[in-house]
């Protein structure tokens, strides 16, 4: 997260994130599923605006998502007043860059950012690790944020330990038209009888050894989820054809991603994407880690 303070505006850049790693190790008696995953940070950002006012509002650039009580972005700005006692409010205009229901963490990236904006404007002091403490209640990709720009995470993903990212990497995302139910994505998973660790990949990330972490790239979720919907298996092989060194779908969908070796490479295999993006209605998104 990039955070700046212009005026009476506090401004805070949200980053979308991807999952290099991600293996499912059994249901949890809540209901929930225990994983474990390497994410990084990427630089597609939303934005969030934040201003002082007599009561919490929220408006938003996409008018398709909602901005009542069930918006994360709200939900954590009451959880930041419960928790603290703060009377405050504020308006909250929200920018939105990443898809939804991607895969990418858009809302979870817009939680955290709302908790640290709004730390700020309130004047709360709070460290990042006691806004990460706390958001882990209300999503479990959201204590990732303030772990960026990589981290290993386990539990439901709330279980965070930073990871070293000695070198960007650089990707290409597909982004579907649609988006992918999560819980739909987990009902269809089968689990392993012997989940990878993830020990090799993680440590090919600290030795930013790109053709290694390439060929390690995993997603339990990627089977699942083209059980759900049948176009992730078609895109994920349209991506695997233009031949970066490794693809793979994040989180539980729908936008698949290539890990390539460059921003050349990666400019390679968009524009070898480009042709297929009106028929099979996908976008393409050229980026790297932050």
């Amino acid at each position: 997260m990039h955070l700046t303070h212009y005026l009476d505006d506090i401004t805070v850049w949200a980053p979308a994130k991807v999952n290099l790693f991600l293996e499912v190790l059994g249901k949890r008696p809540d209901g929930y599923h225990d994983i474990a995953t390497l994410m990084v940070a990427i630089r597609l950002y939303d934005t969030l605006i934040f201003r002082k006012a007599n009561e919490l509002t929220l408006t938003c650039s996409d008018q398709s998502l909602s901005v009542g009580s069930d918006n994360l972005v709200l939900k954590a700005a009451r959880l930041l007043q419960q928790r603290t006692g703060c009377k405050q409010g504020a308006s909250i205009r929200l920018i939105k860059r990443i898809p939804m229901a991607a895969g990418l963490a858009g809302g979870s990236t817009d939680a955290a950012a709302t908790l640290a904006g709004l730390n700020q404007l309130w004047g709360l002091k709070l460290s990042n690790a006691e806004l990460a403490s706390m958001s882990g209640a209300i999503g479990s990709d959201i204590p990732f944020f303030f772990h960026a720009p990589a981290a290993w995470c386990t539990g439901r993903g709330e279980i965070v330990a930073p990871a070293n990212l000695p070198i960007p990497l650089d990707f290409v995302l597909l982004c579907p038209s649609f988006g992918i139910s999560t819980p739909a994505v987990y009902q269809n998973v089968t689990l392993p009888a012997q989940p990878i660790t993830g020990e090799a990949i993680r440590e090919a990330l600290s030795k930013a050894d790109v053709d290694s972490i390439a060929k390690l790239l995993h997603n339990r979720l990627e089977d699942a989820a083209a059980k759900v919907e049948p176009r992730i298996g078609d895109f994920a092989k349209m991506l695997a054809d233009t031949k970066p060194a490794g693809s793979l779908m994040s989180g539980s969908g729908s936008t698949l991603f290539a890990l390539c070796q460059s921003h050349e490479d990666a400019t390679r295999v968009a524009a070898e994407l480009a042709p297929q993006m009106k028929a099979h209605k996908f976008r393409v998104i050229i980026t790297r880690t932050e």
